[in-house]
């Protein structure tokens, strides 16, 4: 039986959903590990994760193949986190709070267009866990601009809120996995 496209995506959904669980369980440990002083390690750290996601949904928008459906939520994703990128490479070095604020934005523009485009893959399944993930994000953004604007140095938290998202992704690959084998029985 070959794949429809609906299984194609929630494949290719699946791995990205386990890779990017893996990127961020390491990502959140070297977080902890630093516990966010300055210095180039820590501006490495949150320069590459906002570039890692970037390129995950843009590996995300190549892998669904329907070239018809606008994927103007996730181009939107895709540029924001390189932008964001680059404005916390150059914030880490000269303010921890600056950077956390800058995180938090970017939480709040990553978040929504999660959720949105989780709504509109809710039939390739498993995307319940995306949808809680972008709403939290808002939240979570939120939260960080706050305590940013506030004077805050606590950027290790990031490495908190990435956790949670990290479960959120395995969440949505189990999910896919237990999809896919169902189709495969059927």
């Amino acid at each position: 039986m070959s794949e429809t496209p609906s299984s194609t995506l929630s494949s290719a959904l699946r791995r990205l959903y386990f890779v990017r669980f893996g990127f961020t369980l390491v990502w959140a440990a070297l977080l902890f590990l630093t516990g966010g002083a300055m210095g180039p390690f820590l501006t490495i750290l949150l320069i590459v994760y906002p570039l890692f996601d970037a390129a995950s949904v843009y590996w995300q928008i190549r892998a669904e193949g329907d070239d018809r459906r606008a994927k103007v939520s996730e181009w939107i994703n895709v540029v924001v986190s390189v932008l964001v990128a680059i404005t916390l490479g150059w914030t880490s070095t000269v303010s921890t709070s600056v950077a956390l604020t800058v995180w938090g934005v970017w939480a709040i523009g990553a978040g929504l267009p999660q959720l949105i485009t989780a709504i509109r893959n809710r039939r390739s399944g498993g995307q319940v866990p995306q949808m809680l993930s972008g709403g939290i994000s808002l939240f979570a953004g939120g939260a960080f601009v706050a305590q940013g604007l506030a004077g805050s140095e606590m950027i290790v938290g990031v490495a908190g809120y990435a956790l949670v998202g990290a479960v959120f992704f395995l969440a949505s690959a189990v999910r896919l996995s237990v999809v896919l084998r169902r189709k495969v029985e059927a």
